[in-house]
């Protein structure tokens, strides 16, 4: 199996990071000393919906050992990219 690098000095931006593919691939880099820019629309939980926030996930990452940043966007709208 193949070793991922460190990525302390690095940062990411992940988009739709409150859950899913998006929290995975955040999580993964935060592991791996990046700082992690996770941006999303989900900042509560609400019943009947997948749990996961963007302000969970950035939490995660920086408990893994990464910086999490979490940064409420709605890439739908241009006026908030």
């Amino acid at each position: 199996m193949k070793t991922i690098p460190s990525l302390t000095g690095k940062v990411a931006v992940i988009t739709g990071a409150s859950r899913g593919v998006g929290a995975g691939i955040a999580t993964l880099l935060g592991e791996q000393g990046a700082t992690v820019y996770v941006t999303g629309r989900t900042t509560a939980s609400k019943p009947g919906t997948t749990p996961g926030t963007i302000g969970e996930v950035a939490e995660s990452i920086t408990t893994a050992g990464g910086v999490g940043i979490a940064v409420v966007c709605d890439h739908a709208d241009d006026a908030q990219i």
